[in-house]
């Protein structure tokens, strides 16, 4: 069912789960659980283990006025590494190199987390870097999970071809047509787009880049005037002093608590600081009341912080790392 007004391409407005159901397959949305597929593990790996042991489970709720209570399982970060035997060199590296950074269970984290959200959730979403790189096994592998029917958002791994390995490739291939090429796989519209579920309207942008763009601005204020209580789905976090203090923290290794003061803004922080355009809009979301929460992940850790009046954002772990967010609305 469509509200007046709305547009086809970006959103689709949702009044249940039968209908969520059918309009999944033309708009792209979070993923239904009863759509996931059946995945079990293979008890040999973790003979001892519990229901879902492995798994590292944050919990929180968020009071945004939905119509009836949902929820959510969120993830971030997986880091598909894979390449198929046929692929170039430098996927061959890749898949080497990579795979021992992120463990080579992320195949098994990511089945875990599908089998917790059928047995724990209403729907399922993923905010980017679900691949390290650009392979055809790891967009073949997004389809394999997702097929029509996900909701979610692209990280900055999405639009890597060669990491570090080929720099002229990598200079020479445009953000453009790497998006033309996601878009083959990813069911929904990548710079911009919106579902609605049980009343609340869920935004997704791509700020992969650490940047938003002024079409992505002009576009949430259109779905600003719709009127409905809005949670933003992104990859990378906006950048609260606390949250930074923790990423920094995070990834110098061995460092120690020192001092309640955040470092100097570097990388995606600085870039968020300095963007004219992104400067303002995060100015902007502040004074939204009916911004009632921000999903986000890339930092690879588990931490939250008041954004504005209304909104908390929650920054999910790596998923590599078997770890999940299950948000529950109301």
């Amino acid at each position: 069912m469509k509200n007046k007004g709305m547009d086809n391409k970006t959103s689709c407005s949702v009044l249940g789960r039968r209908g969520f159901l059918k309009s999944a397959l033309s708009c792209g949305a979070l993923a239904a659980v009863s759509r996931l597929p059946a995945l079990a593990d293979d008890p040999a790996i973790f003979p001892d283990r519990g229901r879902f042991e492995r798994l590292s489970i944050a919990k929180v709720h968020v009071d945004a006025g939905a119509r009836s209570p949902f929820s959510v399982l969120h993830i971030s970060d997986t880091h598909f590494t894979d390449a198929y035997p046929h692929e170039d060199k430098w996927k061959q590296q890749l898949k080497k190199a990579r795979t021992q950074t992120f463990g080579g269970r992320q195949e098994e984290a990511f089945s875990d987390s599908i089998a917790w959200a059928k047995a724990n959730c209403d729907y399922l979403l993923h905010t980017g870097d679900l691949i390290d790189w650009l392979s055809q096994k790891n967009l073949d592998l997004v389809k394999q999970y997702f097929g029509e029917n996900m909701f979610g958002a692209v990280g900055n791994h999405e639009y890597s071809p060669y990491m570090w390995l080929d720099r002229e490739a990598n200079a020479n291939t445009s953000r453009t047509d790497i998006r033309a090429e996601l878009k083959k796989y990813f069911p929904f519209d990548i710079p911009f787009a919106s579902q609605e579920i049980n009343g609340v309207n869920f935004v997704s942008i791509d700020d992969s880049d650490a940047r938003v763009t002024p079409e992505q601005v002009e576009r949430f204020k259109k779905e600003v005037d719709k009127g409905l209580p809005i949670v933003i789905i992104k990859h990378i976090p906006f950048y609260t002093d606390y949250i930074w203090r923790q990423n920094a923290k995070f990834w110098k290794y061995g460092s120690k608590f020192r001092s309640a003061a955040a470092p100097d803004f570097t990388g995606d922080a600085l870039t968020q600081r300095n963007d004219p355009t992104t400067r303002d809009f995060i100015a902007y979301l502040k004074t939204v009341p009916q911004l009632k929460a921000i999903l986000a992940g890339h930092l690879h850790i588990t931490v939250q912080d008041r954004f504005s009046p209304t909104a908390m954002e929650y920054v999910v772990g790596g998923n590599f790392l078997f770890h999940g967010q299950e948000v529950t609305f109301s």
